[in-house]
């Protein structure tokens, strides 16, 4: 499988805090964690998830704030991420927070002794709490949470579904791809194009064709993952959609359709991606010229030298590029 980095479009849904989340128990610093975790029940939320992140900080020395962490996680006050001084992982439009999210974030800071409880969350009534849940069985990376995540894959509220989607990715369990192959089925696009990341991050062959089915999909996105994820399972049985896919209406489905192809490196994809070097979109363009030049067929050169008087000079240096290494 290609892994340059030169024009692939990896699309990433899901973004883990800042800092090391396992845990270690460092250093007797139990009487910041008494005061830390009185504040968990302050007025203010903005309180609460300051006190989550201090908590977090300390990691094993903060097992004391177990059971108070885990009823946080259903407190979905918002708060501004800058109160912990980053972003939040759920990356919202708003840069938004949550004593809940915060809370998650602790616990597996705190490490094993917190695992049982968050997997006993999965079951709460509030769905926030489910979800951060989800979320931070995710960041454990401890399989034992596989099974439980694929249950929750059916979970009553779209977001608890995406985010089970987002940690059996994480967790690269070959046994959640019946579930996530399911899930492309879901009918809110965000766990479709979650579970497309899943499979690619899974990267098992049995994803190729129900995630080649995705390419078809309403979502632009959904589609435009399903392309991401076709690419890095990196098997030649994704060629006839991805071949399909370079004519999609939207530009960042066909580009990155092209990028799949490229990854895959299969002579197949050298007409069409011949065809997408006269495409309107330059981005297309560019990442048609990369791809036929990772596959290496000369049948593409003659139709890569007028690219090198692209309007667009990210496309010239690209079929450049290509030109001299299918060259050598």
């Amino acid at each position: 499988m290609i892994r340059s980095t030169v024009l692939s479009i990896v699309t990433v849904l899901a973004v883990l805090p800042a800092g090391d989340y396992r845990g270690l128990d460092s250093g007797p610093q139990s009487g910041g964690a008494r005061e830390l975790i009185g504040d968990l029940s302050a007025a203010d939320p903005a309180s609460r998830t300051r006190a989550a992140c201090g908590l977090r900080e300390l990691g094993g020395a903060a097992a004391d704030a177990i059971q108070p962490l885990v009823n946080m996680l259903a407190d979905a006050a918002p708060v501004e991420s800058s109160v912990c001084g980053e972003r939040s992982w759920r990356g919202g439009p708003d840069d938004l927070t949550s004593p809940g999210e915060q809370a998650a974030a602790a616990l597996v800071a705190i490490g094993t002794r917190a695992f049982d409880p968050v997997m006993r969350a999965l079951r709460s009534t509030a769905w926030t709490a489910r979800r951060n849940a989800a979320w931070a069985l995710g960041a454990f990376d401890d399989q034992r949470a596989v099974a439980a995540l694929i249950d929750t894959l059916k979970d009553s509220e779209p977001g608890v579904r995406e985010q089970a989607a987002w940690a059996l990715g994480a967790l690269d369990d070959a046994s959640a791809v019946p579930g996530l192959t399911a899930a492309l089925k879901d009918t809110d696009p965000r766990v479709r194009r979650q579970s497309a990341w899943a499979l690619g991050a899974i990267d098992d062959a049995r994803a190729v064709g129900p995630l080649s089915a995705a390419l078809a999909d309403s979502d632009e996105r959904t589609r435009r993952q399903a392309a991401w994820a076709l690419g890095a399972i990196d098997d030649g049985a994704a060629v006839p959609a991805l071949l399909k896919a370079l004519t999609d209406q939207a530009d960042p489905v066909r580009k990155q359709a092209a990028w799949a192809l490229g990854a895959i490196e299969d002579v197949r994809a050298v007409d069409g991606l011949i065809r997408a070097l006269t495409d309107q979109n330059s981005e297309v363009r560019e990442q048609a010229a990369w791809a036929l030049g990772v596959i290496g067929d000369a049948r593409a050169l003659p139709n890569l030298l007028p690219s090198l008087k692209d309007a667009n000079a990210r496309v010239r240096k690209q079929a450049a590029w290509a030109i001299g290494v299918i060259g050598k």
